[in-house]
């Protein structure tokens, strides 16, 4: 069965201000001819489809057009999962109407735990759809006090999934495995730091599909435990990663063989460096102006407006970085920028700054409460 493993479509994501719905209609129109094209049996969506829990109306008029053409216009049937930046609710809306046309969308915990079974002509494969759920979510949905960590909720899905001993099993799941690397632009999934799973939690598939990590990756070492990656680059720290999906074969016997498969984006994302008037120059060949830019400037002079001036010749640059200007800790290293951290790190360290001394451990508690049952409620309104 060959297995076409995307992830982190972020549909509705702003990127610096600047609307990415038509780069993501751009590489999901390479995705959808890949279908075809590769002979895919399956396509998984292992979460974050959305950008946000209540996104714009440009965002769900692209998904359905992509899930339409895949499952009506390729025959193929999808499996996807709600992630932690989707609203559970809003993507599994009408999941039982849709399952007969082949679209298989999981948002809330199915407290069933029923595969999706599929068949080639070695005999079945159970795709099992783990959406993200926090660690509350589980213990309801399993009636099971024990889970209070990423770890344990993950742990007890994937015991809860019924794994028949005469089918291939497949595991989507959105989840944060020990060891992996990340990106700036993803959200953590715990306040207070609970956030991992053991690459363990996934004992027992032939091959997990992991969304959450932007970058394309194996998870704990593991060759049939893997992130796809995100659909684009969201963030100037992902500027020499390599986007694409994840053409996954699995023989008779559930073992696999994985090609990366690299989508061509609309504009890259890239990191410049340079003196201003070299920059002002232009691109060399082979490069285009109209990417988008982090530009840093070696200057150490006074630059008058650089930042309009640079937009003349690179429309799409959208941050600007002096080094002259870059203050350390002493050692070289960037000061810990403020879109890097965590809610519960930004107040800490404000309670820190205006009080002279640490938060206590009970105050802290209660902080991570709150900002959980924010988080909860974010998903699910979108505030």
């Amino acid at each position: 069965m060959r297995i076409l493993h995307t992830s982190d479509w972020h549909l509705g994501r702003l990127f610096h201000g600047v609307h990415l719905t038509e780069d993501q209609a751009h590489v999901l129109d390479q995705l959808v001819d890949l279908v075809a094209q590769a002979e895919a049996d399956v396509v998984v969506v292992a979460g974050d489809l959305y950008d946000r829990a209540v996104p714009p109306d440009a965002a769900v008029t692209l998904l359905g057009d992509v899930l339409e053409r895949i499952v009506l216009g390729h025959g193929v049937p999808v499996v996807a999962i709600a992630g932690n930046h989707d609203s559970p609710r809003r993507v599994g809306f009408g999941a039982g109407l849709l399952r007969a046309q082949g679209l298989h969308v999981v948002g809330p915990l199915d407290p069933t735990f029923r595969p999706v079974v599929l068949a080639d002509a070695h005999g079945p494969v159970h795709v099992h759809p783990i959406p993200y759920a926090e660690p509350t979510d589980v213990r309801i949905a399993l009636e099971n006090d024990e889970p209070r960590t990423c770890d344990a909720a993950m742990r007890a899905l994937t015991a809860a999934c019924e794994r028949a001993p005469d089918a291939r099993h497949v595991a989507i799941a959105h989840a944060f495995v020990v060891g992996g690397e990340a990106s700036d632009s993803e959200r953590p999934l715990a306040v207070g730091g609970a956030d991992t799973v053991s690459v363990e939690a996934f004992d027992g598939f032939h091959y997990t599909a992991l969304g959450h990590l932007h970058r394309p990756q194996r998870a704990g070492g593991r060759e049939n435990v893997r992130y796809s990656g995100s659909l684009l680059k969201y963030s100037f720290s992902e500027a020499e990663h390599r986007k694409g999906v994840l053409l996954v074969d699995l023989d008779a016997d559930g073992a696999t063989s994985i090609e990366q498969v690299a989508l061509t984006p609309r504009r890259d994302v890239r990191v410049v460096e340079g003196a201003f008037a070299d920059l002002l120059a232009g691109p060399p060949p082979g490069e285009s102006r109209e990417d988008y830019l982090l530009v840093r400037l070696t200057d150490e002079g006074t630059l008058h407006d650089p930042m309009a001036r640079l937009q003349q010749v690179y429309p799409n640059a959208l941050q600007l970085q002096r080094s002259v200007l870059a203050l350390g800790d002493g050692d070289g290293a960037a000061p810990r920028g403020h879109r890097t951290m965590s809610e519960l790190d930004l107040f800490t360290d404000f309670y820190t700054h205006a009080t002279g001394g640490p938060l206590d451990p009970d105050a802290r508690a209660v902080l991570e409460e709150v900002l959980r049952e924010r988080a909860t409620a974010r998903r699910e309104g979108g505030a």
